[in-house]
């Protein structure tokens, strides 16, 4: 059975939207923790809004661009219920139906653990319905004030914490996992 990773950057105060923020904190450090997420070809599953970014940006990037060869090559699933078709970027599917019913069975599949970047709003969706099994999280060193957040108000969610490392530029790197009782 494969897991669910939800990866993301945050501020301080669990901003995650629009993430220029995080580019003057970039370092090879950084760049490596994102690495092992694409490390093993795993597929991605993405909301629409960030589906549509990502395929504006990485079809024009070549192989030797970090990450081309992966956002480009991997499986992408995308969850929305305004696309008719998906847009024109390799190995990409759009789910249709029930995006709860589809990750639930995306996940009872064999093979590699499936991604979401981005995508708040689907991420909100597969949190209330305890789907998510790990949360990679960049954590900067600033505060935003305003912003979609990762968690909402009114998300109650219990995680422990399986790994931490901090970066050199004030960046902590952590990993959740959530609790099941």
């Amino acid at each position: 059975m494969r897991q669910l990773i939800v990866t993301e950057f945050l501020s301080l105060d669990g901003v995650m939207e629009n993430p220029m923020w995080t580019f003057p904190y970039w370092n090879d450090e950084i760049a490596a923790f994102k690495g092992e997420e694409t490390s093993a070809n795993e597929p991605l599953l993405l909301g629409r809004v960030t589906y549509q970014g990502f395929a504006a940006a990485w079809p024009q990037r070549k192989d030797e661009d970090p990450g081309a060869s992966y956002f480009n090559g991997a499986r992408k699933y995308v969850a929305s219920t305004t696309l008719h078709e998906p847009l024109e970027w390799n190995n990409s599917v759009l789910l249709k139906g029930n995006v709860v019913d589809e990750v639930t069975k995306l996940k009872q599949e064999d093979g590699p653990d499936i991604v979401v970047h981005g995508s708040g709003k689907l991420i909100q969706t597969l949190m209330q319905h305890d789907l998510v099994d790990k949360y990679r999280l960049l954590v900067y060193p600033l505060i935003l004030g305003k912003g979609q957040r990762l968690f909402e108000e009114g998300a109650a969610i219990k995680l422990k914490l399986v790994e931490s490392r901090s970066f050199s530029s004030g960046v902590a790197g952590l990993i959740y996992e959530p609790v099941r009782e």
